[in-house]
């Protein structure tokens, strides 16, 4: 039951047909898990948590650099040198005391990440490189968990919603990662700082979507953004036969970390 506060608070929410105070209770029963708090996971953090999502996971084991300050919205001067997820966490709370978040200062690995993405009803890929975001798949696909797949490089973004066994996976789209160092990462390429607020975003409406039950997801289809040509398009996909994780004969059956994938900062990573 929502309080005469939380009434307040979430009144432009409540308004809304589509959400109303059921739906509000429906994002405040919620659990979210955010795995990366850098470009990506800033705006979805303080979206998700301004909107009363109840309880947001943020899975992270970086520290606050001077760098990442140009697009990573939810950590300020100040916070140079603090673990990234106690950054986000103390923004997130001061927008909104409702919600608990909880925090897992750590990269994600096949050793760690059933047991991270367990008990959340709801995943979002902000992570940098290949290896996570293989890893994420298969650990969702296999574990039964709808995710919000998004990357960004320049000035380019993509984004898709997979829910498993029901829409392409990832690995549907790219049945294998590129050799590493194939691909370069935003610190070697560079990345407009607007860039992640904008895929951010989107990906934090698929989870509140997602929540509440409401409007479609952006399954099956590849949601690409060029900022520099102001410009989205949209890739229609369909679920691989196959596919090596949610094919007919999967070849993949337990989560694996994808060392060929991994940059030699990934690796210094763990």
């Amino acid at each position: 039951m929502l309080t005469e506060s939380q009434i307040e608070r979430y009144s432009r929410h409540i308004m809304l047909k589509e959400v109303g105070g059921k739906g509000q209770q429906k994002l405040f029963d919620g659990k979210v898990l955010i795995i990366g708090a850098g470009g990506l996971g800033a705006p979805i953090a303080l979206y998700l948590a301004a909107a009363g999502v109840g309880t947001i996971g943020i899975a992270d084991a970086d520290d606050v650099d001077l760098s990442n300050l140009q697009r990573q919205v939810i950590h300020f001067t100040a916070d140079i040198g603090k673990p990234k997820v106690e950054s986000a966490r103390q923004k997130m709370e001061a927008i909104n005391p409702d919600v608990k978040v909880v925090t897992y200062k750590e990269w994600v690995s096949a050793a760690n990440i059933n047991g991270i993405i367990a008990d959340y009803d709801f995943v979002i890929d902000g992570t940098d490189n290949f290896a996570a975001k293989f890893l994420i798949n298969d650990a969702c696909v296999l574990a039964g968990k709808p995710y919000s797949h998004g990357g960004i490089l320049q000035f380019d973004g993509q984004t898709i919603t997979v829910k498993p066994k029901e829409s392409a996976c990832y690995r549907c789209i790219f049945p294998e990662p590129p050799p590493r160092d194939a691909v370069p990462t935003c610190s070697q390429a560079g990345v407009i700082g607007v860039l992640p607020g904008v895929l951010g975003t989107i990906q934090a409406t698929e989870a509140i979507k997602f929540l509440l039950g409401k409007g479609d997801l952006l399954t099956d289809r590849l949601l690409t953004y060029n900022a520099l040509r102001m410009k989205f398009r949209e890739v229609p996909l369909k679920r691989k036969t196959s596919c090596p994780v949610c094919g007919e004969n999967p070849t993949i059956s337990e989560v694996r970390d994808e060392l060929d994938a991994m940059t030699v900062c990934d690796l210094k990573k763990g």
